[in-house]
């Protein structure tokens, strides 16, 4: 399950872990104009880990998703 909110500077997702147990924290998505970061509050260490990825790194994780193993290099298209 998740959940798509659109406040004043930002969009945000939230993904809900419902698979079997043992179920981990929520992940929330937080969508800037200049960057992405990536929250997950761990219990061990009762802290919040953040990831901050720019524009050009989230576009290069989307496409990754879906490429085999290699190496690669986005370029955008001639207009």
């Amino acid at each position: 399950m998740f959940t798509i909110e659109h406040e004043f500077d930002a969009t945000v997702i939230t993904l809900v872990d419902e698979g079997e147990a043992p179920l981990l924290e929520d992940v929330t998505i937080n969508s800037f104009a200049e960057c992405v970061t990536i929250e997950q509050f761990d219990a061990r260490t009762e802290q919040v880990h953040k990831i901050t990825l720019s524009t050009e790194q989230l576009r290069d994780l989307a496409a990754a998703l879906d490429l085999p193993e290699g190496v690669y290099q986005l370029r955008e298209a001639p207009p």
